[in-house]
């Protein structure tokens, strides 16, 4: 395991759709939903393998219901869009507070690349389809 930051505050802003972490090195992070719902380390979102990822639209809105505590080293939030395979280590946290703006610019330069527009990709889902991406449930 890795002995990296550890949070020692943890806050969901269910009005403002970010959560709020702060770790023990001084690092203070505030990660909107829609970051981390888009980047969830899961199968549905990473795929099982290297160039399976699967884009994530429609994700504006999506709000955080709860918070499981996984061991001592992450959580697994459950979004409002019934997401909830996601296990977010500290580590990883700290990831994306640390590099959201790239982050997000990477994610807006994907849904140009799949015919959206930064602003309409985050509002069409185009998982209504129905299944996921891997073919199974999650």
């Amino acid at each position: 395991m890795s002995s990296g930051p550890t949070p020692v505050s943890f806050k969901v802003r269910t009005q403002s759709r970010v959560m709020e972490v702060a770790f023990d090195d001084g690092a203070q992070f505030s990660i909107p939903f829609e970051l981390l719902r888009v980047y969830s380390p899961s199968a549905e979102v990473r795929g099982h393998g290297h160039g399976q990822e699967t884009l994530q639209t429609g994700k504006r809105e999506v709000g955080i219901v709860g918070v499981e505590p996984v061991g001592n080293y992450g959580i697994k939030p459950l979004f409002s869009d019934e997401h909830s395979s996601g296990i977010f280590t500290w580590e990883y946290l700290y990831q994306l507070g640390r590099d959201q703006d790239a982050m997000w610019e990477t994610y807006l330069q994907k849904l140009e690349a799949a015919g959206f527009t930064r602003e309409s990709g985050r509002d069409q889902d185009m998982s209504s389809a129905g299944g996921s991406a891997c073919g199974h449930h999650h």
